[in-house]
């Protein structure tokens, strides 16, 4: 049975969660990478230089949507549904190997759908690893990355890269659709890169020790969860 949604009596609320290392204890992204490449019978080393090509992008300097580019056009050419297939076999491999959630952030997720709150989840991830863990926690959006397809096939393009003031936009779109208050919702993340969604609500929520969100949450007590994995 779903949880009692906000009624009359109780104004509509929201939390806003970013996934990797926020969620879960992997970065999806990364992990996906690899499981596409080996899948699609690249060899490692095909994946080793993706992967070394991407950090070499940021350690030069490049903003983060810069490399969230780099990193989708090693997509180009291929099939959505086969990735959306793909994704979950990925999301069902990491399940069984454990300590894939976050114990104290998931928590607080239920306890906002216990609370009738929409959940939303808010990433630069795309659809292939968000939709099984959208679907395993029972969120009613999700909020990613949008790479460019034409014909069902991705051209490596991305149309919205999800980053930054990106979330905030996004969030703040959402609770004007839906009218909500942002004062009344919360929001969830672990790099200094969601600061524009948390500064976006009335209550920003720490996960993890990034120190530049640890000073925001010193100087705006704000909450602050750990990162330990459920087990």
């Amino acid at each position: 049975m779903p949880p009692p949604r906000s009624g009359p009596s109780s104004p509509p609320a929201a939390a806003f969660f970013d996934v990797d290392e926020t969620l879960i204890s992997v970065n999806s992204m990364s992990r996906f990478l690899r499981h596409h490449f080996k899948v699609s019978g690249r060899p490692r080393a095909a994946f080793d230089d993706a992967v070394r090509g991407l950090r070499a992008l940021a350690a030069r300097g490049a903003p983060r949507a810069a490399v969230a580019r780099a990193y989708y056009r090693h997509y180009a050419g291929s099939d959505d549904r086969e990735l959306a297939a793909q994704g979950r076999a990925w999301f069902a491999a990491e399940l069984s190997g454990g300590e894939l959630f976050l114990r104290d952030s998931v928590a607080a997720l239920r306890e906002h759908r216990r609370r009738g709150e929409t959940v939303v989840l808010v990433s630069g991830s795309f659809a292939p690893c968000l939709d099984p863990i959208a679907e395993r926690l029972g969120v009613d959006a999700v909020l990613c990355a949008r790479p460019e397809t034409a014909g069902g096939v991705h051209t490596g393009r991305l149309d919205v890269t999800m980053i930054g003031e990106e979330k905030a936009v996004a969030v703040r779109a959402l609770l004007q659709e839906r009218g909500i208050r942002g004062d009344r919702c919360h929001a969830y993340g672990d790099h200094a890169s969601d600061l524009p969604m948390l500064r976006a609500v009335g209550h920003p929520v720490v996960v993890g020790a990034d120190p530049v969100l640890a000073r925001y949450a010193e100087a705006g007590s704000w909450r602050r969860l750990p990162g330990a994995a459920l087990s």
